[in-house]
């Protein structure tokens, strides 16, 4: 007998769906395990092949499915959630949910502000400032592009770190009194460079999280970093200015 039901009033594919989501939620089917086949499936639900075709592919879409040509169809890892209003480093964030860190470094050089970077970074143009390009790595593997300008006088030693002992992301957090940040997100197709430094197809999704941070009132860095949109997802939480008020002075001064 099939788990399903031929007289819900979901469609066919949906309970498909919907039975695949349960074994994972579950844990009946693991991340990087290798789920049943369609025929196997299409045995064991007893709905046609185009029925679980569209469900396996729906579900491939929404990442939460790994579907590999010739091979079969795995349980993808769970997004990791980027915080989005935290300053943290990258290479903490990979290494607390368990992965391993690395990266390398494309560019780092001196150079001349132009006019737009200058007018972002309140600078003017020709201005010196220090350029990185950093591919970061989750077990070898290419998660985040990273294009930051540096303002030397909040950072006077960054090109000159020894970043075998430190990443460059947390010599930064570690180095400037950030007093301020900025964060602006899109939804982009990779430029040519995120295609060839995270081998990323033309029309792959990413989000792009555009960073600025302030120090003593001055434009610290001004960073664009890119993450494949099919494996990160970006979220935060925020506390009402009310409560956080009510938290740090209590409710008898309000009522005052």
């Amino acid at each position: 007998m099939s788990p399903l039901s031929q007289s819900a009033p979901k469609a066919l594919y949906e309970q498909v769906k919907d039975f695949i989501l349960e074994q994972i939620q579950k844990e009946i089917w693991l991340p990087d395990v290798r789920i049943p086949s369609e025929n196997e499936l299409v045995k064991l639900l007893k709905v046609s092949r185009i029925t679980v075709n569209r469900a396996l592919r729906e579900l491939t879409d929404t990442g939460a499915l790994l579907r590999i040509q010739g091979v079969g169809t795995y349980v993808a890892h769970p997004k990791p959630l980027m915080a989005l209003f935290e300053m943290t480093s990258i290479d903490e964030e990979i290494i607390q949910r368990g992965g391993v860190y690395s990266f390398e470094v494309h560019v780092g050089a001196v150079e001349k502000a132009f006019p737009e970077l200058a007018s972002a970074m309140e600078i003017a143009v020709d201005t010196p400032v220090y350029h990185s390009i950093i591919v970061h790595k989750n077990s070898d593997k290419p998660v985040m592009l990273e294009d930051q300008f540096v303002h030397p006088l909040s950072a006077p030693d960054f090109l000159n770190q020894d970043f075998s002992t430190i990443s460059p992301a947390a010599y930064l957090l570690k180095t400037i009194q950030i007093r301020d940040v900025e964060h602006i997100i899109e939804a982009l197709n990779p430029d040519e460079m995120a295609q060839e430094l995270l081998t990323l197809s033309p029309h792959e999704p990413c989000l792009i999280l555009h960073r600025q941070t302030w120090d003593n009132w001055r434009v610290a860095t001004h960073s664009r970093m890119t993450y494949p949109g099919t494996t990160h997802r970006m979220g935060a939480r925020l506390k009402p200015l009310f409560k956080r008020y009510v938290e740090q002075y209590g409710k008898n001064k309000i009522k005052k």
